[in-house]
């Protein structure tokens, strides 16, 4: 990027990445089809890099019914079939069952809570925790929030969602905030 902002060094590999960075990491994310996307992205990255992912972002979408999660959950095994052979996401069987079987789940989770986004944000008392992250400082991979939340969501039936997975989900969605201090993101997120 050329206009020489202060960004955090994980995002400056191409210009998708620098979008993401400036436009929705760690944006406070209220939404619960928005809850759904990432959650659906995120499980699909297990074992790859989000680089990877959000390249496939727009196949996802277009697989996913615009990650409608009430249509999602109704996908028939005629359709994960066709869904392994697309090449615009992830071709792995028990990644595309595990979001409709997440699909399922949050719709459970929203019956009990009114919203996914009420049940998720409650594990961080309804606001974001403010880390302040310096250049050099390790980045956390879990946290007691992202632990406690992955053994709900597990105990609750959902797949492909550990403490790690679950800790990039508060990361993207805003419920941490873990843009370096020196990040130009970093005091814009905070006044969401």
């Amino acid at each position: 990027m050329n206009d020489q902002k202060p960004r955090c060094p994980w995002c400056l590999g191409f210009p998708e990445y620098v979008a993401y960075h400036d436009e929705e990491w760690g944006k406070p994310v209220w939404d619960d089809q928005t809850h759904f996307e990432f959650l659906v992205l995120e499980s699909a990255q297990a074992g790859l890099s989000w680089a990877t992912i959000l390249k496939k972002r727009q196949g996802y979408k277009d697989a996913f019914a615009n990650f409608d999660y009430r249509v999602v959950a109704e996908f028939p095994e005629s359709y994960v079939q066709e869904l392994l052979t697309n090449k615009g996401i992830i071709r792995n069987g028990m990644k595309i069952r595990a979001a409709i079987n997440n699909a399922q789940r949050f719709m459970e989770v929203q019956k009990e809570f009114g919203t996914f986004a009420a049940y998720i944000w409650g594990f961080v008392g309804g606001k974001p925790i403010q880390n302040e992250l310096k250049k050099g400082d390790p980045s956390p991979a879990t946290s007691p929030e992202s632990d406690a939340l992955a053994k709900d969501l597990k105990k609750r039936g959902f797949k492909f969602l550990g403490s790690t997975t679950i800790y990039a989900h508060m990361q993207a969605t805003g419920l941490v905030n873990d843009h370096l201090t020196d990040c130009f993101r970093h005091s814009e997120v905070q006044n969401y």
